[in-house]
């Protein structure tokens, strides 16, 4: 198979550039409110990411974990370094997955059998096992309460403290837009094209786990421009009728009857519209929530049943909440700590906060 670089795709079929990741096209939740500005992830250490476990070790049972920081190296590079020693690649438990430029501290586990080798990975450059524990079952995905993050943002404008509680404080109010940032589309923002290009029949490198991967990218695509929508519509904090919803101090999920009456609930961020990725599983909303979303497909030129054969389909919140936000100042600008939920894109929050696009993906 020859292959393509993007720009050669985009040459051959114009029409696919829509597809491309561009923060600019995505409109801010506090976008009235002057940015601080200033430089983001201008190097690793700039970015620390520490996991929030959803539950307790016990300390002992039938698997191994190891807490682990690493600098320079994705999960995938642990994963591998296992697989080398002999752990098979469905051995190796994760909570989820973490960037390679960063500082990250996550948890990783393996059967009880292979902890030698788990304790190992501090003999990697750029890697050290901070703790290890025994626990009754192995990590599963998704299984994690959310993520702790701190970023140094350097250079801001000499008003960058009052600009940021103010942004803060509007986020508290309305929620931050849930968008998946630039890391979900690829180095060149551009698996969003290999997704459509795959829906159209055409060949595409990489084989089926890479392949998924490209879909998924462009279902998170078509999830970013229907919040885009919403926001621009001024429906960003409301809902329509026919929506999903979702409360987020339960996390229960429910059809949206009248969507004028749920609207005020909305306001008050007790709830969420929940957004369709769509799939054999999901078909997206009804009503008027269903009208809202056929102008986004139309768009693209897709359907919602171009899906089915690649993905089951899931349901995504458009709203969360920072949490635990904090700021300080440092001799080159300022460092800010906050919590976002499993899943939630940190550079969402730093492009909120800034009004700048961070300087790595």
């Amino acid at each position: 198979m020859t292959f393509q670089s993007t720009s050669d795709i985009l040459a051959s079929s114009p029409d696919l550039v829509d597809f491309r990741f561009d923060w600019s096209t995505l409109p801010a939740a506090t976008g009235g409110l002057a940015g601080t500005w200033g430089r983001t992830l201008a190097c690793v250490g700039d970015f620390v990411v520490s996991e929030v476990p959803r539950c307790l070790l016990s300390g002992n049972g039938e698997y191994a974990y190891a807490y682990v920081e690493k600098r320079n190296l994705n999960t995938q590079d642990l994963i591998a370094a296992l697989r080398q020693r002999g752990v098979p690649y469905n051995a190796v438990g994760i909570a989820g997955l973490k960037d390679k430029y960063a500082v990250t501290r996550q948890w990783l586990s393996v059967p009880a059998s292979f902890s030698e080798h788990l304790e190992a990975l501090d003999e990697m450059e750029g890697v050290r096992v901070l703790e290890t524990s025994r626990h009754g079952e192995g990590l599963r995905r998704g299984n994690l309460r959310g993520n702790r993050f701190e970023a140094r943002i350097r250079e801001p404008d000499s008003e960058w403290e009052g600009r940021a509680n103010a942004i803060i404080e509007r986020l508290r109010s309305v929620g931050l837009p849930n968008y998946f940032g630039p890391q979900r589309f690829g180095r060149f923002n551009s698996n969003a094209i290999d997704g459509v290009r795959l829906l159209r029949g055409e060949k595409v490198p990489g084989g089926r786990r890479l392949n998924e991967f490209f879909i998924s990218a462009l279902q998170s695509h078509l999830f970013n421009w229907n919040l885009k929508g919403r926001i621009e519509r001024g429906m960003y904090d409301r809902v329509f009728t026919g929506d999903r919803a979702r409360r987020h101090d339960t996390g229960g999920m429910f059809l949206v009857g009248d969507g004028e009456m749920e609207s005020e609930r909305a306001r008050r961020l007790e709830i969420s519209a929940v957004l369709p990725l769509y799939g054999r599983k999901v078909a997206g909303g009804l009503e008027d929530a269903a009208a809202h979303e056929e102008e986004t497909l139309l768009r693209f030129g897709l359907r919602r049943s171009d899906f089915r054969r690649y993905t089951r389909g899931a349901w995504r919140i458009s709203r969360v909440r920072p949490e635990d936000v904090s700021f300080r100042a440092c001799p080159e600008g300022y460092v800010v700590e906050f919590t976002l939920p499993s899943g939630s894109y940190a550079t969402t929050f730093l492009r909120e906060l800034t009004k700048a696009a961070p300087d790595h993906s």
